[in-house]
């Protein structure tokens, strides 16, 4: 039975370890490849969530041969670019790491595919992926609103386009997904990348990932990547998917607020995750931090209180609500600015940040691309935060509880899309 609302205990304190669960972008990345590629590959500690699981039902529908191997293990047996179906319905949920992607892939497969999800991702853009796949002689049509799901694509016919130009400054999930698609082709292909590309960290994870699967691109700054001739996926046997930086913003956070340590395990400084950075931005706040190869640790300031801070968090657009959270701790008032990729995510993130954090007794003005907080005189107990379906609404605001008072928290469900057991693991580093 869903449950409507979860009552948080007030806490004063944050201490222990925990492993985290598998990142959301590389396990999704990591699935699609390796359906692409030659071989089978053995895919290590993917996550179980939502998201994840939407992406394994379309390669299912697709024909993909794919197994559960124990544990959070999976094995997937490569097609060598083809899938097997060319007539496929596909309902991806409100998973913008799978939509994103195969709407690239699929529209060039040569077949007849019709992508949709949940109202909310009927409402995020998708047209700038869409205009540079027609770049390359696909064919796709909008059902409904222009440059939005529900898609339709059909079978493409291919110019011979060696330039492909997509804009960044949206989403950087356009540029990943015409990046793992495009060495289908076999064509070598440079991508121009039109304005600031917004959060480049997870382009490197996607560029990262292709080199595991032996397709090496060449990127000139930010401003082009130069994909291959006759480029093919292989299977590199394993892969291994890290823990979930972002996920381990929360932790690191009430370590930070709720006096620590507070360690997390299986993401440290070799991660190829860009918001390992969330850890450095903490320092900043005057947190002590420590990392390792595979772990980070938060613990409070010195002095016991975070400091105030302005910053330009475009690179780590997912781990920024986080900091939103612990500006209520701040010794003043603080800003989040460039952050405008929050309003095209799992819900416009900078107006219900806003919203929320008003009822805890924040003062909040909210820009276009930026949020400034002001912390609370006095924190408002027993605030009801609506979480939009929003997984990082519904994580982020366990953190307010930190303040000792309870909090109640709308829609936990939600968490499933990335970190399904959540709420039982705060229970575990919170007193």
């Amino acid at each position: 039975m869903k449950t409507d609302f979860l009552d948080l205990p007030p806490a004063s304190t944050a201490r222990g370890t925990l492993r985290l669960p598998g990142s959301k972008s590389i396990s999704n990345r990591a699935l699609l490849l390796a359906a692409l590629a030659e071989g089978d590959t053995l895919l290590h500690d993917l996550l179980s969530s939502d998201d994840v699981d939407r992406m394994l039902d379309a390669l299912r529908t697709l024909a993909v041969d794919w197994m559960h191997a124990g544990g959070d293990n999976y094995r997937v047996r490569g097609t060598g670019g083809r899938f097997p179906v060319v007539k496929a319905d596909l309902f991806l949920g409100n998973a913008g790491t799978a939509f994103r992607p195969l709407t690239a892939v699929l529209a060039l497969m040569g077949g007849e595919y019709r992508l949709h999800g949940v109202p909310r991702m009927h409402e995020r853009p998708i047209g700038d992926l869409v205009d540079a796949l027609r770049q390359m002689g696909a064919r796709i049509d909008y059902e409904g609103n222009e440059g939005y799901p529900p898609l339709r694509i059909h079978p493409a016919q291919f110019l011979d386009a060696s330039v492909v130009r997509v804009r960044g400054d949206v989403s950087s999930q356009f540029l990943t997904g015409l990046l793992m698609a495009l060495p289908l082709t076999g064509r070598a292909v440079r991508i121009e990348i039109i304005g600031e590309l917004i959060s480049k960290p997870y382009v490197d994870i996607t560029l990262a990932l292709m080199r595991r699967f032996g397709v090496s691109a060449v990127r000139h700054d930010w401003a082009a990547i130069d994909l291959p001739a006759a480029a093919r996926y292989v299977s590199p046997g394993d892969c291994y998917v890290e823990g979930d930086a972002s996920s381990a913003s929360y932790f690191l956070a009430a370590g930070a607020i709720g006096g620590g340590p507070v360690r997390v395990e299986g993401v440290g400084y070799d991660s190829v995750q860009g918001d390992v950075a969330f850890a450095h931005a903490l320092e900043q706040l005057g947190a002590q931090v420590e990392m390792g190869p595979n772990w980070m640790e938060a613990r409070a300031p010195q002095g016991g209180q975070l400091k105030a801070f302005d910053l330009d968090l475009n690179h780590i657009p997912d781990a920024a609500m986080t900091l939103a959270i612990c500006a209520l701790f701040a010794d003043g008032p603080c800003r989040l600015r460039n952050i405008a990729s929050w309003r095209v995510k799992e819900t416009d993130r900078i107006a219900a940040m806003a919203t929320e954090l008003r009822k805890l007794g924040a003062v909040v003005e909210e820009g276009s691309d930026y949020l400034s907080i002001t912390p609370p005189a006095v924190f408002v107990a027993n605030a009801a935060i609506d979480t939009y379906d929003d997984h990082r609404m519904a994580m982020c605001f366990s953190l307010a509880t930190l303040a000792g008072v309870a909090v109640r928290i709308m829609d936990p469900g939600c968490v499933a899309k990335t970190f399904p057991e959540y709420f039982s693991r705060w229970a575990e580093v919170v007193a």
